[in-house]
């Protein structure tokens, strides 16, 4: 049993998961923050941390293994009471344990557990598939005087008795007159679109995860000739994703493949990069759709993985 995989999925949707007779892990949210000396932008986050003072047994965990694993409620607590008494043991032999996305443990020299959080995952889905950057140092008094050295170079004086030889004038202003209305006019159309830009928000969030599906490209060296499919009504924003193809040839004969050995497989179309995606299946519970990924893992394809993508 992966304790550390359960453990993980609950950590997306609650603040504090109890591991009985062991401890719990905690969540706070953590604010969007910028580093004055790198100008480096870091998202919001969830911060990971451990209090070895929790071991009460909420039922939250071993509930959720009975539901994933089809066992019942009391088999549950004695696989994680198992598990929990072979943590325990490599930690008093003076290991470290290394959970999975969510971090490190090991004994101090007071035999209290010290706890090192992973940093390669964020459990805040408000912050889904953003990631740190890093921005140019904004130099504004250079333009300042930049813009200083200008004027005192091209001095701008306009007078009564100047109006008269600019005759240009009188067209500047009536061109910014017709910007002006023209601004207020795109000003309207932002605000009219504002609402199309946060249905669509989840998905923007999710861009950079499409990095990941060239480490899940199936290499089809013999691509078939291109085939009429009949595509599915999309179903559900959680996709378990079977790769994707430069040519879409080769992705429809994937998705041929993966038919005939039972999976709901389709196309869900071409993302940033060009690339036909192919998916085992979609899903409207995120649940369920975990569920369906960790079982294609274990059986099917250790590189499939879980896309977040509303489908037009």
């Amino acid at each position: 049993m992966q304790l550390e995989t359960y453990i993980s999925d609950l950590l997306y949707r609650y603040d504090c998961v109890i591991v009985p007779q062991f401890g719990a892990f905690l969540t706070h949210r953590v604010s969007a923050k910028v580093h004055e000396t790198t100008h480096s932008f870091y998202p919001p986050k969830k911060a990971l941390s451990f209090n070895e003072q929790l071991q009460n047994n909420d039922g939250l965990l071993a509930n959720y293994i009975a539901e994933i694993e089809k066992v019942p409620y009391q088999v549950a607590v004695e696989k994680i009471a198992k598990q929990v008494k072979a943590i325990k043991s490599y930690l008093i032999e003076g290991e470290t344990i290394a959970l999975n996305n969510i971090g490190d443990l090991i004994l101090n020299t007071e035999g209290n557990i010290n706890f090192e959080p992973s940093h390669h995952i964020n459990y805040l889905t408000d912050a889904f598939g953003l990631s740190q950057f890093t921005s140019a140092d904004i130099t504004r008094e250079i333009h300042k005087e930049i813009v200083e050295e200008l004027e005192e170079a091209i001095p701008l004086t306009i007078t009564p008795e100047k109006r008269k030889s600019r005759p240009y004038l009188k067209y500047a202003a009536i061109a910014l007159i017709a910007l002006t209305i023209g601004g207020f006019g795109a000003s309207k159309y932002h605000v009219g679109q504002i609402e199309n830009h946060n249905q669509l928000a989840q998905e923007e969030a999710n861009e950079q995860l499409d990095a990941k599906v060239q480490e899940a490209t199936f290499v089809i060296d013999n691509p078939l000739p291109a085939a009429t499919l009949t595509v599915e009504k999309p179903s559900g924003n959680y996709h378990i994703v079977a790769g994707a193809f430069r040519i879409q040839a080769n992705s429809e004969k994937k998705v041929q493949q993966l038919r005939d050995q039972g999976f709901k497989a389709r196309k869900i179309g071409v993302n940033r990069y060009g690339l036909h995606e192919v998916v085992y299946s979609s899903h409207s519970d995120r649940l369920e759709a975990l569920r369906a990924l960790r079982t294609i893992k274990r059986t099917h394809n250790r590189d499939a993985w879980l896309l977040v993508k509303a489908l037009d």
